[in-house]
């Protein structure tokens, strides 16, 4: 059952990357979501906040060429895809030095006022360029903000992201990160 939920929320986050449908991941498709990211919040990729997401994925990109022994130009399939994220992020050592800073990231664009808190506009910007359904991000927000408070703190959705990544947990609050499973 728990690898069943992980490889689910794997292949997720797998389509949410290829943009095009091919059936395998690049680099650029990778850059490509932040850059759909940055366009959708207005940031400009040479800015603080830019330069971070876009480095962090990056990042992610040499982590999973890194898990798979490959040079970071070869795309790389479903399978090993999920392979290397498991390795890298799952079970390896990777998630604190590199996928927890791209998910900072990607929260703090989502926070334009730097105030600490994200609003389901925002939100709704920051799903809209994974690729997520318009009428999925409702509930989504409602199931993450724990707190009934009508907006997502910073640290909320980096813990959320971490629970949906590495959890296995059925019942996890961030397995809703980009909607119902």
């Amino acid at each position: 059952m728990a690898i069943d939920l992980l490889n689910h929320k794997l292949d997720r986050a797998f389509d949410h990357i290829d943009a095009s449908g091919n059936g395998v991941v690049e680099r650029e498709d990778l850059l490509g979501l932040g850059a759909r990211m940055l366009v959708g919040f207005g940031e400009s990729p040479t800015s603080v906040t830019g330069a971070s997401l876009v480095d962090s994925f990056d990042g992610i990109w040499s982590a999973l060429a890194q898990a798979l022994e490959r040079d970071g130009d070869s795309g790389i399939a479903r399978h090993d895809f999920r392979t290397a994220m498991t390795d890298a992020f799952v079970t390896g050592d990777r998630y604190d030095p590199v996928f927890r800073p791209a998910t900072v990231a990607v929260a703090e664009l989502c926070d334009g006022d730097k105030d600490g808190e994200i609003g389901l506009g925002e939100f709704r910007t920051m799903l809209s360029a994974f690729g997520v359904a318009y009428d999925d991000v409702d509930e989504a927000f409602d199931r993450l903000d724990r707190a009934g408070r009508g907006t997502l703190t910073v640290d909320g959705l980096v813990a959320a992201a971490s629970e949906y990544y590495r959890s296995d947990d059925p019942s996890a609050t961030g397995n809703w990160l980009f909607g119902a499973l």
